[in-house]
């Protein structure tokens, strides 16, 4: 009996991992494997050019059709329209350094979509002098060529 009640008590963590989702149902997918590195290698690659301020340097890993929805609420689609602004933005800026606390590369496998999470700050001066610090999340998505067809960014101010 009491190993009974033992072998009760350590499943039920499991039980309760399987019945999880609480009432929710995930808009994209709530099932995740972890994925090549390589997705999250051209995701560091495009911060660093924006770092860098060369923008144009990969341009060739997005779809035509990529769309990006900013922290501010814009949502901007196409490859041209996306650098144009990327460049615009960016060159208003000064002192712009950028520090990754993580990245992760997964894969959806119902979507059988490779995703890739990235965490980070942002410090720059604008283009009034105003010091600027920002913490940053991004979820960017690749399409079955291996291009970026979709990013989502949140933002808070301040640093970590």
């Amino acid at each position: 009996m009491k190993k009974l009640f033992i072998f009760f008590l350590m499943a039920m963590p499991f039980v309760a991992m399987s019945q999880a989702h609480s009432g929710y149902t995930p808009s994209y997918s709530s099932s995740f494997v972890i994925a090549d590195p390589s997705y999250s290698e051209k995701i560091l690659m495009l911060w660093k050019d924006f770092e860098n301020n060369t923008l144009d340097k990969h341009i060739d890993m997005f779809a035509d059709t990529v769309t990006m929805m900013l922290a501010n609420g814009a949502m901007v689609k196409g490859r041209t329209e996306n650098l144009a602004g990327a460049k615009q933005f960016r060159s208003s800026l000064k002192n712009y350094k950028a520090a990754l606390d993580a990245w992760l590369s997964v894969k959806s496998t119902d979507k059988n979509q490779n995703v890739v999470c990235v965490w980070g700050t942002e410090a720059y001066t604008d283009k009034d002098g105003k010091q600027v610090k920002t913490r940053l999340q991004e979820v960017w998505t690749f399409n079955k060529d291996g291009k970026i067809d979709m990013m989502l960014q949140y933002a808070a101010p301040g640093g970590m």
